[in-house]
């Protein structure tokens, strides 16, 4: 039974609550709200980025919450787009300043390429971003570092020139797509994955075969997703705005049989309906 305040341990001794709350898609002027709202409920890991152009309101929300700032982990991105060593530290000291924190708990690079330019390479410049995100680790503003949307080859390639190895990859992961490639290099290497998108997007919502699975344990698609995610070792970050989804997608009390994670697992891997692109309204 997954509460939201357990945790995983990262490979540096940091532990990250189990269930993040996402604010992908979140407009600013919902951000702090919904923000709120989620640290009322339980949540104690929040996850935005400068990207997503919400960081003010969610530094806002943390910071007006009343729990204490190590009670709370929170996660920001540096964009896809920023692919210099000096970019990057000047994009950190942006999301610091929008954040208004005096740390952050976990930095990540967006994405292993420009959002315009998804699979194109940008190996040689994606060590040099690494450079700078193993100096900001260095400096002690920051408690962990990663990666997001990077595959076997991207996370290769940093760790090829890497001091200090990434300690999360944050993906898109949900029923019937489960990158098992990268999720299996990642764990070989003491890498936390991050689900993002695990409800598919809505996607799985209708399905009818992982609805039969959900009324077994009498909860929801999305409740069964979140949990699935979870007994898989992997971090699921489900966003929701509504107070009543925030309410219902904590509620995580049971436990997925073998058998039925075995049945999910199985579930025939559907191409992903996106990247998670975060210039994307």
């Amino acid at each position: 039974m997954t509460k939201l305040t357990d945790t995983f341990d990262i490979y540096n001794g940091v532990k990250i609550p189990k269930v993040a709350f996402g604010t992908w898609q979140i407009p600013a002027s919902q951000a702090r709200q919904a923000v709120s709202d989620a640290i009322k409920v339980g949540y104690r890991h929040i996850d935005t980025a400068l990207a997503y152009q919400n960081e003010k309101e969610v530094g806002q929300a943390v910071r007006e919450s009343g729990v204490k700032r190590e009670d709370i982990f929170v996660t920001s991105k540096l964009p896809g787009g920023t692919k210099t060593y000096d970019g990057a530290l000047a994009d950190f000291e942006t999301t610091m300043k929008n954040l208004d924190l005096d740390y952050l708990d976990l930095y990540l690079v967006h994405a292993p390429w420009p959002w315009d330019e998804i699979g194109s390479n940008y190996d040689k410049e994606n060590t040099e971003v690494w450079r700078a995100m193993e100096e900001i680790y260095n400096s002690g503003r920051v408690k962990a570092i990663g990666v997001s949307n990077f595959n076997v080859h991207d996370l290769e390639n940093v760790l090829k020139t890497a001091t200090i190895k990434p300690m999360v990859d944050q993906i898109q992961y949900y029923i019937g797509f489960t990158e098992p490639k990268i999720t299996e290099f990642a764990q070989n290497n003491d890498i936390l994955v991050e689900a993002y998108s695990p409800l598919a997007t809505g996607g799985l919502i209708n399905n009818p075969d992982v609805k039969k699975i959900a009324d077994k344990y009498g909860v929801s698609v999305p409740q069964l997703a979140i949990e699935f995610v979870i007994q898989n070792g992997v971090l699921p970050l489900p966003k929701a705005v509504h107070e009543e989804h925030i309410v219902a997608n904590a509620k995580l009390d049971f436990t997925i049989s073998d058998e039925d994670m075995k049945t999910l697992n199985g579930f025939p891997d559907t191409a992903p309906s996106h990247f998670h692109n975060p210039t994307q309204g």
